[in-house]
């Protein structure tokens, strides 16, 4: 499915909305490499976006890919709402879009390391988009989240910075979360979406060096959430996205697991 250019809108003010249980408390994180990032632009209301709603929980149980789900929300028109789309999402969307040089969007689309683009219900077209750029090393930045306390710290290794500059992104995402579609294309058919980013800003600029960013809780505000992404995502001198360097990712502890609240 395909949808002209919306009218652009402006990313609010980066506020920091940490979740203290997505990450157990004084766990510390082992530094990652991970394939690949797969980011899937998807929508309830698009009749072509169960089969990609599928491949992304598959890849985001593999345990070497971030797949995130990144819900939009110009389908809604269609007849459904989608309950897990985000104006911000949408915006993510075009921001990939300008950088690719298109002149519209589409779902399901899959962006694998902020490099290229593929129909995202396409396995073998995801799993050649894959290994094209992540080289079969996984990405080359190392990068670990930990909580420790009353700071969240986001640890990276070094890395070559490419033109222009690199933010560290943190995006946080829903649990595996169970939906009935009761109107639209995907009428009387329950799905069950996995990753789907809740909302995202940059934590800072990273400039090639080992690094540390601590990030206080206490001023921070608690919501629920699956979960808790790192990127350190190249940026183009036009501040749209570029390749992806480096990812972590951490799911919220179990009821009963230490750190758990």
């Amino acid at each position: 499915m395909t949808h002209h250019r919306l009218t652009a809108r402006l990313l609010a003010a980066a506020i920091l909305f940490f979740v203290p249980q997505a990450i157990a408390y004084g766990q510390e994180a082992a530094k990652s490499r991970p394939l690949a990032v797969v980011e899937l632009f998807t929508s309830q209301g698009c009749g072509s976006c169960p089969a990609a709603d599928a491949i992304l929980a598959d890849l985001a149980q593999s345990g070497d890919v971030v797949a995130l789900a990144y819900h939009v929300d110009y389908w809604d028109y269609l007849g459904w709402r989608d309950t897990l789309a985000t104006a911000d999402n949408t915006t993510r969307q075009y921001d990939y879009s300008s950088a690719f040089g298109s002149r519209s969007v589409y779902t399901p689309q899959a962006v694998v390391n902020g490099m290229a683009h593929v129909n995202g219900a396409d396995r073998d077209a995801m799993d050649k988009a894959i290994a094209e750029t992540s080289g079969g090393d996984g990405l080359p930045v190392e990068v670990a989240l930990s909580y420790k306390g009353d700071k969240v710290v986001i640890e990276t290794g070094a890395g070559e910075v490419p033109d222009g500059e690199a933010h560290v992104m943190l995006v946080y995402f829903n649990p595996a979360t169970t939906v009935e579609i009761t109107r639209g294309r995907n009428q009387g058919r329950s799905f069950t979406f996995w990753n789907s980013v809740s909302s995202y800003h940059s934590a800072g600029v990273w400039h090639g060096q080992e690094t540390r960013f601590e990030l206080p809780v206490s001023q921070v505000k608690r919501k629920g959430s699956g979960g808790c992404a790192v990127l350190v995502q190249a940026m183009q001198p036009d501040g749209t996205p570029g390749r992806i360097l480096g990812a972590a990712l951490l799911h919220r502890p179990k009821a009963g697991e230490r750190g758990y609240r």
